[in-house]
């Protein structure tokens, strides 16, 4: 029996309109409000489209009569006594035969492959084991500026600027120095700067020995006023002793 075909029944006598089967609904991608979002941020509105932003002509740059032909080139003077072309050669003419060379070129160019200098190979590199072959002149791996003559010889134009700098620094020192001078300004020496340095630092320390003698509890005004004046000295100590440290050159005014 046919399976196409459906079983015989009492059912199947009556004849039935044939129904078409609906269609399957059309695919729609899922990135298809994405992409048009994505071409909207792109686009710009009134970019291809619209009126163009051209300047306008000018009313007096009118399309004029014959403005668009061309024009003939110049006429140049036609000079009868000028240079001419040769003569073309007369049917009587006939071109020189059997002319005939006794050289043996094989023999020579044996004789100039066997005398010439053999051509150097082009030197290269392989950095894969497939034979990928790469120049090695202009890879690197070859010493060729290390062995200049040039090589790590300081610039001109450094020594120049170098030259320029020291002695600007100069200046600037001398007019310091002058400057101080005319000020009455006297630098203090490093035994004097060492000697005021710990002189600081002995005061902070007996201070300090002060402020930790204190009472635990503060509980009057004359011992509050007492720890106050003492930290007060001792940031004020602090404060001195890491100016002297930072700066190495101290300068201090002629009483």
């Amino acid at each position: 029996m046919d399976p196409r075909r459906p079983s015989e029944s009492i059912y199947n006598l009556i004849p039935s309109d044939w129904k078409e089967p609906p269609q399957p609904p059309r695919y729609i991608s899922v990135f298809k409000t994405a992409v048009k979002e994505d071409m909207k941020k792109v686009k710009t509105a009134m970019k291809t489209m619209g009126p163009p932003k051209v300047e306008g002509p000018c009313p007096k740059d009118f399309l004029k009569k014959h403005s668009k032909e061309k024009t003939a080139p110049p006429k140049k003077k036609f000079d009868r006594f000028g240079t001419k072309k040769p003569p073309v050669p007369l049917r009587t003419d006939h071109p020189v035969m059997g002319v005939q060379s006794g050289k043996n070129f094989i023999n020579a160019n044996a004789a100039d492959v066997i005398m010439g200098v053999a051509k150097k190979p082009k030197p290269i590199y392989v950095d894969k084991r497939t034979g990928d072959k790469h120049d090695l002149e202009n890879s690197g791996l070859v010493p060729k500026y290390i062995n200049k003559k040039d090589y790590g010889v300081i610039p001109e134009y450094i020594c120049k600027r170098n030259e320029e700098v020291k002695n600007a620094q100069e200046e600037y020192d001398n007019y310091v120095q002058e400057s101080l001078r005319k000020a009455a300004m006297k630098r203090l020496s490093d035994e004097e700067r060492e000697g005021v340095l710990q002189g600081l630092k002995k005061n902070w320390e007996e201070v300090h020995k002060e402020f930790q003698s204190l009472s635990v509890f503060i509980d009057s005004l004359p011992k509050k006023i007492r720890k106050q004046r003492l930290e007060e000295e001792m940031k004020q100590l602090e404060h001195d002793i890491g100016v002297i440290e930072k700066h190495k050159i101290i300068y201090i005014a002629n009483k």
